[in-house]
Order: structure tokens, then sequence, then C-alpha cells
């Protein structure tokens, strides 16, 4: 069950003794040594402690990105002037979307946020261990749907299918969100009639899951339930890869295409091919 696997996700990071290797002489056992996890915890609180101290958001962001340009310069393989030939090594692939994922955090944007809020978020990131620090910084996403199992998701627009109910854990926020198709069987209350028992099965295994997390986490997430169109769904908006959005709105009529976000900000893809082409150049 899903349950277990959460669980077992949310268990605590192993650690070990540490390794010390000189970065000049040694830089394949430092790139072989690279914890992308622990190191995306590490910026997150640096970059706090930044926006903090200097108190100009707009400049963490540019230091943020001077960072991992220079990481993508240090330890990616590349030809001069051709993105297409960048590449990392496997320890390092996920680390350019933590980075994009922490730029569009609370910790970092205090758009919509009181400065109680943005503090106490910041508070939190700053005592929680890496595994809680990074379901802050790239929320979990998972998916119920009639097609099999409970299963892991990308945290990406293109999750958000009518026929599907998702699961986004922020740490903060525990947000249970019913697709355009689902939201009008629950209109129509097929889950009332007992001919329907596997769909109301469906809408109870996130709730039973979510409980499980609400029990278990302190200080307890605010829970939201919301289906497509409500104004409490921004949660989920606000958090997933803007891979669709309102420039492509026609897609959510397609059949397995994902929701439109309403949002100027780049999607990940977008993202990757800018700091490749910034990695390579002269």
């Amino acid at each position: 069950e899903l349950s277990s696997g959460i669980n077992a996700e949310y268990g605590e990071k192993p650690t070990s003794s540490p390794s010390w290797a000189d970065p000049i002489a040694n830089i394949q056992q430092v790139a072989a040594g690279f914890d992308q996890e622990v190191s995306a915890a590490l910026m997150a609180r640096i970059a706090v402690n930044r926006n903090e101290t200097d108190n100009d958001g707009p400049d963490v962001l540019r230091w943020l990105d001077r960072m991992l340009i220079r990481l993508c310069q240090k330890f990616g393989d590349f030809q001069k002037e051709d993105s297409n030939s960048f590449k990392f090594p496997d320890n390092f692939t996920l680390y350019p979307q933590f980075m994009f994922h922490l730029r569009r955090s609370m910790f970092l944007q205090v758009f919509n946020n009181s400065p109680d809020e943005t503090a106490y978020y910041r508070h939190k990131l700053m005592k929680e261990d890496v595994s809680n620090s990074m379901i802050m910084i790239q929320p979990y996403l998972y998916s119920y749907s009639f097609s099999g199992p409970p299963e892991p998701v990308l945290l990406d627009s293109v999750s958000i299918v009518p026929d599907r109910i998702l699961l986004m854990d922020t740490f903060f926020h525990i947000v249970i969100y019913h697709g355009d198709t689902i939201a009008k069987w629950i209109e129509k209350k097929y889950h009332e009639d007992p001919q329907h028992e596997n769909f109301r099965q469906l809408l109870q295994s996130p709730v039973d899951d979510a409980q499980e997390i609400l029990a278990t986490r302190f200080p307890m997430p605010r829970y939201v339930n919301c289906i497509h169109g409500d104004s409490q769904s921004r949660f989920l908006f606000a958090k997933v890869n803007p891979s669709q959005t309102h420039n492509t709105m026609y897609g959510y009529t397609q059949e397995g295409s994902g929701a439109p976000v309403l949002t100027e900000d780049v999607s990940l893809q977008v993202f990757m091919e800018h700091l490749k082409k910034l990695a390579v150049a002269n």
C-alpha cells in the first residue's frame, strides 16, 4: 500500500563518516561523494540566511543561479558552446530541479505570505532534517486512479488530469485534489450508490493516507480537500512545474494531457535549457 511507501520515504536519511578530498587534485572523488539532497537542503538554508541578512530577494536568486552554473561548469561533461552535449553524473541529475523548485518556494518568494508565515516557514526549514527539508523544497505528489494502485507522479502540470485524484505533501500542507471528471462524479453522488463501491473506495484511499500523515507530523499540516476549478486548488497549481500554461489551455481537453497553470513563470524544461547554455558558454 501507499501508506507504507510514504512512511519509508519519510524515514531519516542515513549518515556516514565524512571522507575528505582535495577539490582540486581529486575532483572525481569529490563528485563521487556528492549528495544532491543534502546539498539542496544546505543551499536552501544558506539562501534563507542570506535573504534575512541582506534583505534582498532578487540578489539571493541571482546568487543561487551563479552557484548552480558554477556547479554545472565544474562537474558537468560538455563541449564548449554546445548545450546539447551537456551531461551530469548520475548523482547530480536531480540537483538542478531541486534548485528550480527552491527558487519558486515560499522560502524565497514571499508574495501572498504574511511576514509571520514567511518567518515560520524559514524557521522550520532551518530546524528539520534533510528528508523533511526536501519535502518542503520539492513536495511529494501521488496519483490515485482506477488504472492501478496509488503511485508517485511528477510534480508537474501534466500530472493534473481529469480522471485522477492527487495527494500532495508540502510538509506544511496536505492537499487532496480531485480532477474534473472525478468532481463531476462526486456531484452526481456516484460514491453513494452501492453499485459504485469501487469509486467510494477510490475517494477514501487518499483520505486515509492523508490522515496517517496528519497523525504523525508535527506541527500538524493544514489539510486541504479541493476539486478542479475551486479556489483551494491553487495550493497544488502553485507548486507544480508549469510545463503547460494559459498559453496552451487547449491541452486540457486532449485525453491524457495535463491542466494549464496560469503563470508567467518559466517551466523546468526552459530553465534547464538556459542553464545548459550558460554552463557551456565561454
